[in-house]
């Protein structure tokens, strides 16, 4: 029991996902019985009409030697006579009979062919002779045998009825032979294939089991787990190093969104203590002295201000942060430096200039990137004072793989060795507490939501330039020369 809520797993997962397993394997031998009952029959019946095509075949040739010899018989020799020679001097195979039936003559058959005039069948046929030929399989007696019947013609003149019969019984059991051989073999595929797919299915059911029961723990307790390598190659295997892969980025997002928290909570913390130790003061001391309340509601004016401007930056970070909601448009490059190059020059007094832009095109959310241009000269102008000097600029590097974006100014700079820990958010370099400390955090978002990056390196006018570096995806076309 944890938090409340049984575990789901130990032998009621194992026998749970040991009976789906069952079920499937049961549902794959009932499949392959269907398919290897219905290759039985099928080859037990092809191989039946392949043996009795060959006996009816055989039946009609010597059907028609027996008619055509009796057609071409000597004048002087009579039906009878010519037909006792004939079955004495041709050889049977082994268990046929031919009887031959003369209507004024009586009938004319082989050695062990007696069976043939005790039956039904065949009294059938001799008292109403057939007009064609024709074929059937029957049972005379207990022998199963291929029959086939025919008139006998002497000119145009019916003379008498043929009957030959070639005995099946050889066939029948190598029939029960074949058809035995084929259920015991399809019964032993049958047994093999439905115990390797349970072993298979109980093997992948037990692989899916464990990556359940670890996503129940994770769903009950911290991120820190993780399913691990499952030993397979496959795409059990592939769903468990994904789902591993989405923990790391879900902790890695977690542990920001904690850290924000924290940060917002100290960053929040300060105003709001500020401002009701200043509402005590006022409430305790009355409100008596006009200076005294006029101070203390400008202060907390100030504080609110502050607190609102932190929450509006905090508002830009996360719509920064947030990649999938670019509204990617071609932008002019030389246009928007333009814009805000006019718009910077409004925050304060300083000697500002624009410094060479190349004539390309980017594929950028424009609000997005003139946001970031802009707070990066926000930072220069409180970074430098009165009479320094602010350049904005850009630059594609000479092979064209990269373009960049400057902001360059002739403050202090920041040292190499605080360079990094600019970037984070809430930072402050100086200790000072003017600011919000998201400036440089909001421009890596949007650098980052665009794949690119943040440089803080030296300015040539003596204090930092940062710089906003795009991957050449982001150019549309390029043309001329940097002015």
């Amino acid at each position: 029991m944890k938090d409340g809520h049984p575990r789901r797993g130990g032998p009621r997962r194992w026998f749970r996902s040991s009976r789906t397993a069952i079920r499937l394997a049961a549902l794959q031998g009932l499949i392959l019985a269907v398919v290897l009952g219905g290759v039985a029959v099928t080859l037990v019946l092809t191989f039946s009409t392949s043996y009795q095509d060959v006996a009816a075949r055989g039946l009609v040739t010597e059907l028609k030697s027996f008619a055509s010899a009796a057609t071409s018989r000597p004048h002087n020799q009579s039906l009878e006579t010519f037909s006792v020679e004939y079955l004495q001097t041709h050889a049977l195979a082994s268990g046929g009979a031919v009887l031959v039936a003369l209507p004024h003559a009586g009938r004319v058959q082989t050695a062990g062919s007696q069976s043939l005039e005790g039956s039904s069948i065949v009294q059938a046929y001799l008292k109403n002779p057939p007009r064609a030929s024709r074929v059937v399989s029957t049972t005379i007696g207990a022998t199963p045998v291929e029959m086939a019947e025919a008139p006998l013609y002497v000119g145009p003149k019916l003379a008498g009825t043929v009957i030959a019969t070639a005995d099946l019984s050889a066939f029948a059991a190598e029939r029960t032979r074949v058809l035995a051989l084929s259920l015991l073999e399809a019964s032993i595929a049958l047994l093999a294939a439905t115990a390797g797919g349970y072993l298979l299915l109980r093997q992948l059911l037990r692989t899916v089991g464990r990556i359940t029961s670890t996503a129940d723990e994770l769903g009950r307790s911290s991120l820190d787990q993780r399913l691990g390598d499952q030993g397979r190659d496959d795409e059990v295997g592939d769903l468990a190093r994904t789902l591993d892969e989405m923990l790391d980025r879900i902790q890695v997002m977690m542990q920001a969104q904690r850290r924000l928290l924290a940060d917002v909570s100290h960053q929040l913390r300060t105003p709001l203590t500020v401002t009701r130790g200043h509402l005590e003061i006022l409430a305790r001391t009355g409100s008596d002295d006009p200076v005294a309340v006029r101070e203390t509601i400008d202060l907390v004016v100030d504080e609110i201000t502050h607190m609102s401007a932190l929450v509006q930056r905090l508002l830009m970070l996360g719509h920064a942060m947030d990649p999938e909601f670019l509204d990617i448009q071609p932008v002019d490059l030389r246009a928007l430096l333009g814009d805000c190059f006019a718009a910077a020059q409004v925050l304060d007094a300083r000697q500002w200039a624009l410094g060479p832009v190349p004539d390309v095109v980017l594929l950028v959310d424009e609000a997005k990137l003139r946001g970031a241009i802009l707070n990066l000269v926000a930072n220069s102008v409180n970074a430098t004072s009165e009479g320094d000097s602010i350049r904005l600029g850009a630059s594609l590097d000479q092979t064209g793989a990269e373009i960049s974006i400057c902001v360059d100014d002739s403050g202090p700079g920041i040292p190499p060795s605080q360079r990094s820990r600019a970037l984070e958010r809430f930072s402050s370099l100086d200790g000072s507490t003017s600011g919000s400390g998201l400036g440089l955090a909001i421009v890596k978002a949007v650098c980052d939501a665009h794949d690119g990056r943040v440089e803080i390196t030296s300015s040539q006018l003596g204090g930092a330039q940062v710089s906003i570096v795009l991957p050449s995806a982001r150019l549309e076309k390029e043309g001329g020369d940097p002015s």
